[in-house]
Protein backbone atom coordinates (compact mmCIF):
# COMPACT_ATOMS: atom_id res chain seq x y z
CA UNK A 1 0.00 0.00 0.00
CA UNK A 2 2.84 2.39 0.88
CA UNK A 3 4.28 2.01 -2.62
CA UNK A 4 0.93 2.94 -4.17
CA UNK A 5 0.61 5.99 -1.92
CA UNK A 6 4.15 7.04 -2.89
CA UNK A 7 3.17 6.77 -6.54
CA UNK A 8 0.13 8.91 -5.81
CA UNK A 9 2.34 11.54 -4.20
CA UNK A 10 4.53 11.58 -7.29
CA UNK A 11 1.51 12.75 -9.27
CA UNK A 12 1.33 15.85 -7.04
CA UNK A 13 4.64 17.26 -8.39
CA UNK A 14 4.50 20.63 -10.11
CA UNK A 15 4.06 20.64 -13.86
CA UNK A 16 6.80 22.51 -15.64
CA UNK A 17 4.14 24.19 -17.78
CA UNK A 18 2.57 25.68 -14.64
CA UNK A 19 5.87 27.23 -13.60
CA UNK A 20 6.55 28.65 -17.05
CA UNK A 21 3.04 30.09 -17.31
CA UNK A 22 3.49 31.90 -14.00
CA UNK A 23 6.80 33.26 -15.29
CA UNK A 24 5.18 34.42 -18.57
CA UNK A 25 2.65 36.38 -16.49
CA UNK A 26 5.55 37.94 -14.60
CA UNK A 27 7.34 38.80 -17.87
CA UNK A 28 4.23 40.45 -19.33
CA UNK A 29 3.46 42.34 -16.12
CA UNK A 30 7.05 43.55 -15.68
CA UNK A 31 7.29 44.69 -19.32
CA UNK A 32 4.02 46.62 -19.21
CA UNK A 33 4.94 48.26 -15.89
CA UNK A 34 8.43 49.36 -17.01
CA UNK A 35 7.21 50.74 -20.35
CA UNK A 36 4.22 52.49 -18.73
CA UNK A 37 6.42 54.17 -16.09
CA UNK A 38 8.99 55.25 -18.68
CA UNK A 39 6.72 56.47 -21.48
CA UNK A 40 3.49 57.46 -19.72
CA UNK A 41 4.92 59.06 -16.58
CA UNK A 42 8.21 60.07 -18.17
CA UNK A 43 10.22 58.90 -15.18
CA UNK A 44 13.93 58.41 -15.58
CA UNK A 45 15.03 54.79 -15.31
CA UNK A 46 17.53 52.45 -16.95
CA UNK A 47 15.14 51.17 -19.59
CA UNK A 48 17.52 48.92 -21.54
CA UNK A 49 18.97 47.11 -18.49
CA UNK A 50 15.43 46.58 -17.16
CA UNK A 51 14.26 45.11 -20.47
CA UNK A 52 17.35 42.85 -20.62
CA UNK A 53 16.57 41.48 -17.13
CA UNK A 54 12.99 40.80 -18.21
CA UNK A 55 14.21 39.23 -21.47
CA UNK A 56 16.33 36.78 -19.46
CA UNK A 57 13.15 35.30 -17.96
CA UNK A 58 11.54 35.11 -21.40
CA UNK A 59 14.63 33.37 -22.77
CA UNK A 60 14.57 30.87 -19.88
CA UNK A 61 10.94 30.03 -20.62
CA UNK A 62 11.67 29.48 -24.30
CA UNK A 63 14.65 27.26 -23.41
CA UNK A 64 12.56 25.14 -21.02
CA UNK A 65 9.76 24.85 -23.58
CA UNK A 66 12.05 23.35 -26.23
CA UNK A 67 14.28 21.39 -23.84
CA UNK A 68 11.57 19.58 -21.86
CA UNK A 69 8.09 18.25 -22.70
CA UNK A 70 5.19 20.44 -21.65
CA UNK A 71 3.74 17.73 -19.38
CA UNK A 72 7.02 17.19 -17.47
CA UNK A 73 6.63 17.20 -13.70
CA UNK A 74 9.37 18.65 -11.53
CA UNK A 75 9.89 18.37 -7.80
CA UNK A 76 12.45 19.02 -5.12
CA UNK A 77 15.62 20.90 -5.96
CA UNK A 78 14.68 21.41 -9.61
CA UNK A 79 11.59 23.41 -8.65
CA UNK A 80 13.54 25.24 -5.95
CA UNK A 81 16.18 26.27 -8.49
CA UNK A 82 13.55 27.79 -10.81
CA UNK A 83 11.86 29.64 -7.96
CA UNK A 84 15.23 30.86 -6.67
CA UNK A 85 15.92 32.27 -10.14
CA UNK A 86 12.59 34.12 -10.02
CA UNK A 87 13.59 35.71 -6.68
CA UNK A 88 17.00 36.77 -7.99
CA UNK A 89 15.58 38.11 -11.28
CA UNK A 90 13.04 40.22 -9.41
CA UNK A 91 15.79 41.39 -7.04
CA UNK A 92 17.90 42.71 -9.94
CA UNK A 93 14.87 44.46 -11.43
CA UNK A 94 13.99 46.03 -8.08
CA UNK A 95 17.61 47.10 -7.59
CA UNK A 96 17.35 49.06 -10.82
CA UNK A 97 14.01 50.65 -9.89
CA UNK A 98 14.19 51.78 -6.27
CA UNK A 99 14.79 48.63 -4.24
CA UNK A 100 12.55 48.04 -1.25
CA UNK A 101 10.79 51.37 -1.94
CA UNK A 102 9.32 50.00 -5.17
CA UNK A 103 5.61 49.16 -4.63
CA UNK A 104 6.17 45.83 -6.40
CA UNK A 105 8.80 44.70 -3.85
CA UNK A 106 6.03 42.65 -2.22
CA UNK A 107 6.24 40.22 -5.16
CA UNK A 108 9.44 38.77 -3.68
CA UNK A 109 7.12 36.69 -1.50
CA UNK A 110 5.38 35.02 -4.46
CA UNK A 111 8.01 32.30 -5.26
CA UNK A 112 8.19 31.41 -1.56
CA UNK A 113 4.40 31.04 -1.35
CA UNK A 114 4.36 28.91 -4.53
CA UNK A 115 7.01 26.66 -2.98
CA UNK A 116 5.05 26.42 0.28
CA UNK A 117 1.98 25.27 -1.66
CA UNK A 118 3.76 22.44 -3.46
CA UNK A 119 6.95 21.46 -1.63
CA UNK A 120 8.19 20.12 1.69
CA UNK A 121 9.45 22.36 4.47
CA UNK A 122 13.11 21.49 3.80
CA UNK A 123 12.73 22.94 0.31
CA UNK A 124 10.65 25.97 1.34
CA UNK A 125 13.03 27.15 4.07
CA UNK A 126 16.07 27.87 1.80
CA UNK A 127 13.86 29.96 -0.50
CA UNK A 128 12.50 31.87 2.48
CA UNK A 129 16.05 32.58 3.67
CA UNK A 130 17.05 33.69 0.16
CA UNK A 131 14.07 36.06 -0.08
CA UNK A 132 14.88 37.40 3.39
CA UNK A 133 18.51 38.11 2.42
CA UNK A 134 17.71 39.84 -0.88
CA UNK A 135 15.04 41.97 0.78
CA UNK A 136 17.61 43.12 3.35
CA UNK A 137 20.01 43.86 0.50
CA UNK A 138 17.38 45.98 -1.25
CA UNK A 139 16.89 48.09 1.88
CA UNK A 140 20.46 49.40 1.73
CA UNK A 141 21.55 48.90 -1.90
CA UNK A 142 19.50 50.12 -4.84
CA UNK A 143 19.22 52.86 -7.42
CA UNK A 144 16.82 55.74 -6.74
CA UNK A 145 13.10 55.11 -7.18
CA UNK A 146 11.96 56.70 -10.48
CA UNK A 147 9.95 59.82 -9.56
CA UNK A 148 8.79 63.22 -10.82
CA UNK A 149 11.79 64.93 -9.27
CA UNK A 150 15.17 64.68 -11.06
CA UNK A 151 17.37 61.99 -9.53
CA UNK A 152 14.42 59.96 -8.24
CA UNK A 153 13.18 59.59 -4.67
CA UNK A 154 14.93 58.19 -1.60
CA UNK A 155 12.80 57.35 1.43
CA UNK A 156 14.08 57.66 5.00
CA UNK A 157 15.73 54.50 6.35
CA UNK A 158 13.03 54.10 9.00
CA UNK A 159 10.32 53.97 6.34
CA UNK A 160 12.28 51.48 4.25
CA UNK A 161 12.75 49.26 7.31
CA UNK A 162 9.02 49.46 7.94
CA UNK A 163 8.33 48.29 4.38
CA UNK A 164 10.85 45.48 4.84
CA UNK A 165 9.12 44.34 8.05
CA UNK A 166 5.76 44.37 6.26
CA UNK A 167 7.13 42.29 3.37
CA UNK A 168 8.82 39.74 5.63
CA UNK A 169 5.76 39.45 7.89
CA UNK A 170 3.46 38.95 4.92
CA UNK A 171 5.80 36.40 3.37
CA UNK A 172 6.18 34.47 6.62
CA UNK A 173 2.48 34.40 7.51
CA UNK A 174 1.32 33.59 3.99
CA UNK A 175 3.94 30.88 3.51
CA UNK A 176 3.17 29.14 6.80
CA UNK A 177 -0.58 29.32 6.21
CA UNK A 178 -0.26 28.06 2.63
CA UNK A 179 2.09 25.26 3.68
CA UNK A 180 -0.27 24.05 6.40
CA UNK A 181 -3.32 24.07 4.14
CA UNK A 182 -1.48 22.39 1.26
CA UNK A 183 0.11 19.83 3.57
CA UNK A 184 -3.27 18.86 5.01
CA UNK A 185 -4.65 18.56 1.48
CA UNK A 186 -1.78 16.28 0.47
CA UNK A 187 -2.33 14.08 3.50
CA UNK A 188 -6.04 13.91 2.76
CA UNK A 189 -5.24 12.90 -0.84
CA UNK A 190 -2.90 10.18 0.48
CA UNK A 191 -5.61 8.91 2.78
CA UNK A 192 -8.18 8.80 0.01
CA UNK A 193 -5.68 6.96 -2.19
CA UNK A 194 -5.13 4.43 0.60
CA UNK A 195 -8.89 3.98 0.97
CA UNK A 196 -9.22 3.41 -2.76
CA UNK A 197 -6.45 0.80 -2.66
CA UNK A 198 -8.19 -1.07 0.18
CA UNK A 199 -11.47 -1.07 -1.71
CA UNK A 200 -9.76 -2.27 -4.88
CA UNK A 201 -8.14 -5.15 -3.02
CA UNK A 202 -11.39 -6.17 -1.37
CA UNK A 203 -13.17 -5.96 -4.73
CA UNK A 204 -10.44 -8.11 -6.25
CA UNK A 205 -10.96 -10.73 -3.56
CA UNK A 206 -14.72 -10.70 -4.06
CA UNK A 207 -14.19 -11.31 -7.78
CA UNK A 208 -12.22 -14.51 -7.17
CA UNK A 209 -15.41 -16.56 -6.89
CA UNK A 210 -16.35 -15.71 -10.47
CA UNK A 211 -12.83 -16.35 -11.74
CA UNK A 212 -12.71 -19.70 -9.99
CA UNK A 213 -16.04 -20.74 -11.49
CA UNK A 214 -14.85 -19.72 -14.96
CA UNK A 215 -11.61 -21.68 -14.50
CA UNK A 216 -13.55 -24.73 -13.37
CA UNK A 217 -15.75 -24.52 -16.45
CA UNK A 218 -12.80 -24.15 -18.83
CA UNK A 219 -10.85 -27.03 -17.25
CA UNK A 220 -13.82 -29.40 -17.37
CA UNK A 221 -13.31 -30.37 -21.02
CA UNK A 222 -9.59 -31.28 -20.88
CA UNK A 223 -10.18 -33.27 -17.70
CA UNK A 224 -13.00 -35.18 -19.39
CA UNK A 225 -10.62 -36.01 -22.26
CA UNK A 226 -7.93 -37.20 -19.82
CA UNK A 227 -10.49 -39.42 -18.08
CA UNK A 228 -11.63 -40.92 -21.43
CA UNK A 229 -8.04 -41.66 -22.49
CA UNK A 230 -7.33 -43.24 -19.10
CA UNK A 231 -10.37 -45.54 -19.49
CA UNK A 232 -9.25 -46.64 -22.97
CA UNK A 233 -5.77 -47.40 -21.61
CA UNK A 234 -7.32 -49.51 -18.86
CA UNK A 235 -9.26 -51.52 -21.44
CA UNK A 236 -6.24 -52.13 -23.65
CA UNK A 237 -3.63 -52.78 -20.95
CA UNK A 238 -3.09 -56.07 -19.15
CA UNK A 239 -4.07 -56.19 -15.53
CA UNK A 240 -1.24 -56.01 -12.99
CA UNK A 241 1.03 -54.45 -15.62
CA UNK A 242 2.78 -51.11 -14.96
CA UNK A 243 0.78 -49.47 -17.79
CA UNK A 244 -2.49 -50.60 -16.21
CA UNK A 245 -1.46 -49.21 -12.81
CA UNK A 246 -0.44 -45.88 -14.37
CA UNK A 247 -3.71 -45.60 -16.26
CA UNK A 248 -5.68 -46.41 -13.11
CA UNK A 249 -3.78 -43.75 -11.17
CA UNK A 250 -4.33 -41.22 -13.97
CA UNK A 251 -8.07 -41.90 -13.96
CA UNK A 252 -8.39 -41.58 -10.17
CA UNK A 253 -6.46 -38.29 -10.10
CA UNK A 254 -8.53 -36.87 -12.97
CA UNK A 255 -11.70 -37.75 -11.06
CA UNK A 256 -10.27 -36.05 -8.00
CA UNK A 257 -9.54 -32.89 -9.98
CA UNK A 258 -13.07 -32.88 -11.41
CA UNK A 259 -14.50 -33.17 -7.91
CA UNK A 260 -12.42 -30.21 -6.67
CA UNK A 261 -13.49 -28.09 -9.64
CA UNK A 262 -17.10 -29.06 -9.06
CA UNK A 263 -16.89 -27.73 -5.49
CA UNK A 264 -15.22 -24.51 -6.65
CA UNK A 265 -17.82 -23.87 -9.34
CA UNK A 266 -20.69 -24.21 -6.86
CA UNK A 267 -19.02 -22.33 -4.00
CA UNK A 268 -20.62 -18.96 -4.78
CA UNK A 269 -24.10 -20.47 -4.93
CA UNK A 270 -23.92 -22.45 -1.69
CA UNK A 271 -26.27 -21.31 1.07
CA UNK A 272 -23.77 -21.94 3.86
CA UNK A 273 -24.57 -19.31 6.48
CA UNK A 274 -20.90 -19.18 7.53
CA UNK A 275 -19.90 -18.11 4.00
CA UNK A 276 -22.66 -15.96 2.54
CA UNK A 277 -24.15 -14.36 5.66
CA UNK A 278 -23.13 -13.44 9.19
CA UNK A 279 -25.28 -12.87 12.21
CA UNK A 280 -24.22 -10.01 14.48
CA UNK A 281 -22.65 -12.52 16.88
CA UNK A 282 -20.65 -14.26 14.15
CA UNK A 283 -19.64 -10.88 12.69
CA UNK A 284 -18.24 -9.77 16.06
CA UNK A 285 -16.43 -13.09 16.57
CA UNK A 286 -14.77 -12.82 13.17
CA UNK A 287 -13.75 -9.20 13.79
CA UNK A 288 -12.38 -9.93 17.27
CA UNK A 289 -10.56 -13.21 16.57
CA UNK A 290 -7.28 -11.75 15.19
CA UNK A 291 -6.85 -9.61 18.34
CA UNK A 292 -7.42 -12.16 21.10
CA UNK A 293 -3.77 -13.18 21.49
CA UNK A 294 -2.38 -9.72 22.21
CA UNK A 295 -2.51 -9.76 26.01
CA UNK A 296 -5.68 -7.65 26.27
CA UNK A 297 -8.96 -9.14 27.48
CA UNK A 298 -11.54 -8.80 24.69
CA UNK A 299 -15.15 -9.01 25.92
CA UNK A 300 -18.03 -9.53 23.46
CA UNK A 301 -21.59 -8.67 24.47
CA UNK A 302 -24.86 -8.98 22.53
CA UNK A 303 -28.22 -7.51 23.54
CA UNK A 304 -31.50 -7.45 21.67
CA UNK A 305 -34.66 -9.33 20.87
CA UNK A 306 -34.80 -12.18 18.39
CA UNK A 307 -34.38 -12.43 15.52
CA UNK A 308 -30.75 -11.35 15.54
CA UNK A 309 -29.78 -9.08 12.62
CA UNK A 310 -27.95 -10.80 9.77
CA UNK A 311 -25.59 -9.13 7.31
CA UNK A 312 -24.15 -10.49 4.11
CA UNK A 313 -20.40 -10.91 4.29
CA UNK A 314 -19.00 -7.46 3.49
CA UNK A 315 -15.23 -6.99 3.35
CA UNK A 316 -15.49 -3.21 3.89
CA UNK A 317 -17.55 -3.62 7.09
CA UNK A 318 -15.23 -6.34 8.41
CA UNK A 319 -12.18 -4.20 7.70
CA UNK A 320 -13.68 -1.06 9.25
CA UNK A 321 -14.85 -2.73 12.47
CA UNK A 322 -11.59 -4.68 12.68
CA UNK A 323 -9.54 -1.51 12.48
CA UNK A 324 -11.54 0.14 15.27
CA UNK A 325 -11.14 -2.93 17.50
CA UNK A 326 -7.41 -3.03 16.74
CA UNK A 327 -7.09 0.65 17.66
CA UNK A 328 -8.88 0.01 20.98
CA UNK A 329 -6.61 -2.96 21.77
CA UNK A 330 -3.53 -0.84 20.99
CA UNK A 331 -4.43 1.72 23.66
CA UNK A 332 -6.21 -0.40 26.26
CA UNK A 333 -4.59 -1.15 29.62
CA UNK A 334 -6.27 -4.47 30.38
CA UNK A 335 -9.52 -4.93 28.45
CA UNK A 336 -11.67 -3.92 25.49
CA UNK A 337 -15.46 -4.30 25.38
CA UNK A 338 -17.07 -4.92 21.99
CA UNK A 339 -20.84 -4.67 22.40
CA UNK A 340 -23.81 -4.89 20.03
CA UNK A 341 -27.40 -3.84 20.66
CA UNK A 342 -30.30 -3.97 18.26
CA UNK A 343 -33.94 -3.06 18.05
CA UNK A 344 -36.50 -3.34 15.28
CA UNK A 345 -35.10 -0.16 13.71
CA UNK A 346 -31.43 0.13 14.67
CA UNK A 347 -28.22 -1.86 15.08
CA UNK A 348 -25.60 -0.27 17.34
CA UNK A 349 -22.04 -1.40 18.00
CA UNK A 350 -19.88 0.13 20.75
CA UNK A 351 -16.14 -0.40 21.17
CA UNK A 352 -14.66 0.83 24.46
CA UNK A 353 -11.30 0.43 26.15
CA UNK A 354 -9.86 1.26 29.57
CA UNK A 355 -6.99 3.38 28.26
CA UNK A 356 -6.48 7.14 28.57
CA UNK A 357 -9.15 7.96 26.01
CA UNK A 358 -9.18 10.56 23.27
CA UNK A 359 -7.70 13.97 24.17
CA UNK A 360 -10.57 16.44 24.45
CA UNK A 361 -8.94 18.96 22.12
CA UNK A 362 -8.93 16.56 19.15
CA UNK A 363 -12.26 14.77 19.63
CA UNK A 364 -13.93 16.83 16.92
CA UNK A 365 -11.11 16.01 14.50
CA UNK A 366 -11.01 12.24 15.10
CA UNK A 367 -11.12 10.38 11.79
CA UNK A 368 -9.29 13.05 9.81
CA UNK A 369 -6.20 11.66 8.08
CA UNK A 370 -3.69 14.25 9.29
CA UNK A 371 -3.93 13.69 13.05
CA UNK A 372 -3.02 10.75 15.26
CA UNK A 373 -5.90 8.85 16.74
CA UNK A 374 -4.41 9.27 20.23
CA UNK A 375 -1.70 11.39 21.80
CA UNK A 376 1.69 9.80 22.41
CA UNK A 377 1.45 7.04 19.84
CA UNK A 378 4.34 6.21 17.57
CA UNK A 379 3.83 5.62 13.87
CA UNK A 380 4.78 1.97 14.07
CA UNK A 381 1.79 1.20 16.25
CA UNK A 382 -0.80 2.86 14.12
CA UNK A 383 -0.33 6.57 14.80
CA UNK A 384 1.17 9.07 12.44
CA UNK A 385 -1.42 10.44 10.08
CA UNK A 386 -4.30 8.33 11.39
CA UNK A 387 -4.77 6.78 7.94
CA UNK A 388 -6.07 3.48 9.38
CA UNK A 389 -8.78 5.19 11.40
CA UNK A 390 -9.66 7.43 8.45
CA UNK A 391 -9.99 4.41 6.15
CA UNK A 392 -12.15 2.55 8.68
CA UNK A 393 -14.42 5.58 9.14
CA UNK A 394 -14.71 6.10 5.39
CA UNK A 395 -15.53 2.44 4.65
CA UNK A 396 -18.17 2.21 7.38
CA UNK A 397 -19.82 5.49 6.39
CA UNK A 398 -19.94 4.36 2.77
CA UNK A 399 -21.88 1.36 4.00
CA UNK A 400 -24.49 3.46 5.79
CA UNK A 401 -23.04 3.72 9.30
CA UNK A 402 -22.80 6.78 11.54
CA UNK A 403 -19.71 6.96 13.77
CA UNK A 404 -19.47 8.86 17.08
CA UNK A 405 -16.13 9.20 18.89
CA UNK A 406 -16.21 10.05 22.60
CA UNK A 407 -14.80 9.15 26.00
CA UNK A 408 -16.41 7.10 28.74
CA UNK A 409 -18.21 9.57 31.02
CA UNK A 410 -18.71 7.21 33.97
CA UNK A 411 -16.64 7.98 37.08
CA UNK A 412 -15.74 4.29 37.38
CA UNK A 413 -14.60 4.00 33.80
CA UNK A 414 -12.08 5.73 31.62
CA UNK A 415 -10.99 5.25 28.05
CA UNK A 416 -12.21 5.85 24.55
CA UNK A 417 -15.66 4.97 23.25
CA UNK A 418 -16.57 4.51 19.59
CA UNK A 419 -20.24 4.10 18.66
CA UNK A 420 -21.26 2.76 15.23
CA UNK A 421 -24.95 3.14 14.37
CA UNK A 422 -26.85 1.57 11.47
CA UNK A 423 -30.49 1.72 10.55
CA UNK A 424 -31.44 -1.96 10.69
CA UNK A 425 -32.86 -2.18 7.19
CA UNK A 426 -29.68 -0.62 5.78
CA UNK A 427 -27.46 -2.91 7.88
CA UNK A 428 -29.20 -6.07 6.69
CA UNK A 429 -28.86 -4.99 3.05
CA UNK A 430 -25.08 -4.60 3.25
Amino acid sequence: MQENITQHRESLALRLETLTRIRWLAVIGQTITVLFVYFQFGFELLLLPCLLVIAASAWLNVFLRFRYPANARWRGQSVSALLAYDILQLTVLLFLTGGIQNPFAMLIAVPVVVSAAAQKSREVLPLFVLALMVSIFLVFFHLPLPWFEPGGMIMPLELKLGIWVAIVSTMGFTSVYTFRVANESRKLADALAATEIVLQREQHISNLDGLAAAAAHELGTPLATITLVAKELLLSAEKNSSLYEDAELLKSQAERCREILRKISTLSSQEDENITALSVRLLMEEVAEPHRERGIKLILENHGDEPMPVIRRNAAVLYGLGNLVENAVDFAKTKVTFKSEWTATQVVFTISDDGKGFPVNILEKIGEPFISSRIGVNEASGGGLGLGLFIAKTLLERNGAELIFSNNSSQRKSGALVTIIWERDIFEKR
